[in-house]
């Protein structure tokens, strides 16, 4: 009865969404305020419809309700509870409705937390947020319906893919759908205002916080799944150039792109039309990791889908979101023009240039992604771009960026002279030359790269706290800068975090890149071979039994000398439920690298019986997430700016509020 009640408590949510997509929009159009507040109504509503039909198939995980055909599926009795509640988004259908539950909370959101948006301008956002959730209602009840009955039921079921069944992954896909969903709310604002024919600061306003948002929870999702993919599929690397890995970049370089234009528009009211372009690219380059992920298209770990049915619709549902909303901008686009004039050296500027080199970036990408699938539909054959080519076109276009990051923010608005700004920039410039400089000597004569992508993260974060330091005048007499800092706006000092934590992903990435140690080699008990300047000893391996799991573990002890300084125990875990097994790596973070250990097969080779063992050395690699961490916590504090998250820089006294009204 449980999962009837999910299953009619989602149907209720279908009509609830035609009346939020319907109504708010004639409202608006006639100046009916009634009509307008539906919408409300509608978003709070809906979101306690799918949070009823979420919580009732989950209920079925947790329960082992193998009548249900998804639960059957992708679950088992044995299987540890937090993969049973995981396991309920780790397959197709779950996965669409964590989808939908997040586009309703977002909806619900802000229904309560817009007050402050004109009531026109919410309803019309509210409508379209509606229709959007009519769209994959109708593909989840009509080609992926999570409440399918399997009759008769089994006595157990098939369990979850072993690769699934991890702490990391458990907690990637709702990241990254509430970023995915989260361009939706910019969307939503983007397509509302090209009906109402009017951007303005105040609609730029409403649009960042939301805009920002989906782009922490984005970066902590990517974050998670590169994380994942480096200690889960023990091959020692954090980032391939898979299309389902660029599926998650693509929005995230357009709603950085978004994020930055938005400011433009915010203080110079210039470059309208193109931040709305930006709002519906963001939201569409997440339809269409959506549908390259969910239609079978693809083959990877993510692609849970190969009926080319719900391929066929969601291509549709792609085509009419991404081409009815391409229409209604080529309409009113031209209309949205901007009043803010300003000369190419400016703060306007280095953000325009930001945005070309961020969506030159985001083509590039699109491009690789989707040439190999349209060569292959016009015949001419399997093609593969790999990582050889987006090393090659992207990491270029991102060095003028990052070079640009720091000079960016050290310019006036309007018009600006360069030369003041690069010199208050001379001690980023001689640390990176002095960092490149010593790097290259000492570690990698041979090689500059690395030592060019070091002095470059060197540049960056040493230029960020020069701009932080000038706002707070911390070298200026009587300049008072701890009350200065106090006072910074949150959202400047979550500018300065998440450039920061750029600074240290781009150390992590060169460093790991260029100077990462591999060996593989056939180990027998008592063995020792040396990598990154360890000297690692194979002591032997056992079995050993998990929840769900029987396991080969190996046991390593790894030295610097004669002094021990580490222990591991790789698994390779053999799941017979499912009929698969996983390697499960050991790694253990060093001062100057991580050292990684993989335990294989059983292997005879000349004539000694030992086991396939991979070991990596894996320079600062751990600095790639510290650098996504520090990049989401300088969004949620920037979020935590008042003014970012109601539209006014300081509370008004009710008073003064009764009488101005709520528009700002």
């Amino acid at each position: 009865m449980t999962v009837e009640l999910g299953h009619f408590a989602l149907a209720l949510a279908l009509v609830v969404a035609l009346v939020q997509g319907i109504l708010p929009m004639l409202g608006a159009a006639r100046g009916r305020t009634d009509w307008m507040e539906v919408g409300t109504t509608a978003a709070l509503t809906q979101v306690l419809l799918v949070v009823v039909a979420f919580g009732c198939l989950v209920l079925a995980y947790v329960t082992s309700d193998f009548s249900v055909l998804a639960v059957a599926s992708n679950s088992h009795s044995a299987k540890p509870l937090l993969y049973k509640i995981s396991g309920s988004w780790g397959n197709h259908e779950g996965s669409m409705l964590l989808w939908v539950l997040i586009l309703a909370v977002y909806g619900a959101a802000l229904a309560i937390f817009g007050n402050n948006v004109p009531p026109g301008l919410k309803a019309r956002a509210l409508a379209v947020q509606g229709w959007i959730g009519v769209g994959f209602y109708l593909f989840i009840l009509f080609t992926s319906n999570p409440f399918a009955r399997l009759i008769p039921p089994p006595e157990d079921g098939r369990g979850l893919n072993p690769l699934l069944q991890d702490p990391g992954l458990a907690f990637h896909p709702p990241f990254l759908y509430l970023g995915y969903v989260g361009f939706s709310m910019a969307f939503s604002f983007a397509i509302a205002a090209l009906i109402e024919g009017r951007v303005d600061a105040a609609w730029a306003r409403w649009v960042r916080p939301w805009t920002l948002a989906a782009w922490t929870f984005l970066t902590l999702g990517i974050g998670l799944g590169s994380w994942w993919a480096y200690y889960e599929l023990g091959w020692g690397g954090w980032w391939y150039w898979d299309p389902v890995e660029n599926a998650s970049l693509l929005p995230w370089l357009a709603g950085t792109a978004l994020l930055h234009s938005a400011i433009v528009v915010e203080k110079r009211d210039a470059l309208k039309a193109w931040t709305v372009f930006l709002a519906i690219l963001a939201f569409s380059l997440s339809l269409l990791g959506t549908f390259l992920v969910r239609s079978g298209v693809l083959t990877s770990v993510h692609a849970f889908a190969t009926d080319p049915t719900r391929g066929i619709f969601i291509l549709l549902l792609l085509v009419l979101v991404i081409g009815g909303s391409l229409l209604l901008f080529a309409w009113r686009g031209p209309s949205l023009q901007g009043g803010g004039m300003f000369q190419p050296i400016s703060r306007e500027g280095s953000l325009l240039v930001n945005n070309l080199l961020l969506g030159t970036a985001t083509a590039t990408v699109l491009l690789g992604t989707l040439f190999p699938l349209l060569a292959e539909a016009i015949g001419s054959g399997k093609v593969s771009v790999g990582p050889p080519f987006f090393n090659a076109t992207f990491v270029p276009l991102m060095t003028p960026l990052v070079l640009l990051m720091v000079v960016g923010p050290l310019l006036p608005w309007k018009r600006a002279d360069l030369a003041p700004a690069l010199k208050r920039l001379w001690v980023a410039a001689v640390m990176a030359l002095v960092v490149f400089a010593l790097v290259w000597l000492l570690v990698d004569p041979r090689n500059a790269t690395g030592a060019f992508g070091l002095g470059l993260a060197t540049w960056l974060l040493v230029g960020t706290v020069v701009e932080l330091a000038g706002r707070i005048d911390l070298f200026a007499a009587g300049g008072k800068p701890w009350q200065r800092l106090r006072r910074l706006p949150r959202s400047a000092l979550g500018m300065t975090l998440a450039h920061g934590g750029t600074a240290l992903l781009i150390a992590g990435v060169s460093a790991s890149g260029v100077w990462k140690q591999e060996r593989i080699l056939v180990m027998a008990p008592g063995e020792t071979t040396t990598i990154g300047g360890y000297s690692i000893t194979f002591e032997g391996a056992g079995t050993v039994s998990g929840a769900n799991y029987s396991a080969l573990q190996g046991h390593f002890i790894a030295r610097a000398g004669d002094r021990i300084v580490d222990y591991f125990t790789p698994e390779r875990r053999i799941y017979p439920v499912e009929g698969a097994d996983t390697t499960e790596a050991a790694i253990k973070p060093r001062p100057l690298g991580d050292l990684y250990v993989v335990i294989g097969e059983p292997r005879t080779h000349e004539g000694v019986e030992g086991y396939v063992v991979r070991l990596y050395f894996e320079p600062l690699v751990q600095w790639i997430w510290i650098g996504v961490l520090v990049m989401a916590v300088g969004g949620i504090v920037s979020l935590s700016d008042r003014r970012l998250r109601v539209g006014a820089p300081a509370r008004r006294r009710a008073g003064a509020a009764a009488t101005v009204g709520l528009r700002p």
